[in-house]
């Protein structure tokens, strides 16, 4: 009888802020999902957005993570180290005819768009250099900027099935269109990335917050047209304010290095975690002696509120 491959799921944090509260609950559920399977952890800081990578932030994470007694498996990678890999994938789909080059600016496509949709963070390609250049040359040379490159979106929708979300159907070239694979700095977005990467690293599982969710559908074609394996996903519930605001880093909220600087005890956070997770664990616990208790079916369908009262009481748990 053929035996299962191991877990081997991953903590994928971005050095654009502090970590906060929201991210421990997800890491913590990424390491216990693993664990609990008997599988391995990796670690990988994804930097390649230079323009908000901010200084001292990846040795600012693996502090965070090292406090709520999250461990992996292996030296952490760091993306930006991985260029020549991430830039042979894109070379590979230009091989391909899978891209095409653009010279298009985010705000020249809100200005081809007849009636953008209200609220819309990333408008839809309309497509204006979908046959338009024959290279990437010709098109910095014609246009006299730097292109970037955009994937060939396949009509038609995706179905994804993720073992905590619902079954959901997206059809990426209506919603979003040809996105970004190669920026106009010729370095790799950050879609095109996190497929590669999961992919040499042999993540098998990503556990992360469902605002990822809708990502999922242009992994699966980059992962399809690459020839790489689909993980398994599984996307929860965010943590929100009292407001039912999710935690941002942009918006300045709670930080872990926050409560570590007011003596709060790790512990206290992990159960904390851990019982918005549908965990029954003490009052204070380490990461690794809750993994035995993570369960993906008992944890809960709705966001996880963290208000005045909860953080009052984290911040009582003096260590």
């Amino acid at each position: 009888m053929r035996r299962a491959s191991p877990v081997v799921g991953r903590l994928a944090p971005s050095p654009t802020g502090l970590l906060h509260l929201g991210h421990a609950r997800t890491f913590l559920c990424a390491f216990w999902s693993a664990r609990a399977a008997g599988g391995r952890v990796l670690l990988r800081m994804e930097d390649l957005d230079a323009p908000r990578v901010r200084p001292g932030m990846i040795d600012a994470a693996l502090r965070d993570l090292a406090w709520l007694g999250l461990e992996w498996d292996a030296a952490p990678l760091v993306q930006s180290h991985g260029l020549p890999r991430l830039q042979a994938a894109v070379a590979e789909l230009v091989r391909r005819g899978a891209t095409y080059p653009c010279v298009c600016s985010r705000a020249e496509v809100r200005r081809a768009l007849s009636a953008p949709q209200a609220g819309e963070v990333e408008p839809r390609y309309p497509g204006t250099c979908r046959e338009r250049f024959p290279s990437l040359e010709a098109a910095e040379r014609r246009a006299g900027r730097a292109a970037g490159l955009r994937f060939r979106v396949p009509d038609g929708e995706v179905e994804i099935r993720d073992a905590f979300a619902p079954p959901a159907r997206y059809d990426v070239a209506r919603d979003s269109g040809d996105f970004v694979v190669s920026k106009r700095d010729h370095t790799p977005a950050y879609q095109l990335a996190v497929v590669v990467d999961d992919a040499f690293q042999g993540v098998t599982e990503v556990l992360r917050g469902d605002d990822l969710l809708p990502s999922t559908a242009r992994q699966w074609h980059l992962q399809r047209a690459l020839g790489l394996p689909h993980p398994r996903w599984i996307h929860l519930p965010l943590v929100v304010d009292d407001a039912g605001r999710r935690f941002a880093k942009r918006a300045d909220d709670l930080s872990l290095a926050e409560l570590r600087a007011r003596g709060v005890d790790p512990r206290a956070v992990v159960a904390w975690a851990a019982r918005a997770s549908g965990m029954v664990v003490p009052e204070r616990v380490t990461a690794a002696q809750a993994s035995a208790a993570f369960a993906l079916e008992s944890v809960p369908r709705e966001p996880v509120r963290c208000d005045g009262q909860t953080l009052a009481r984290l911040f009582a748990a003096r260590g």
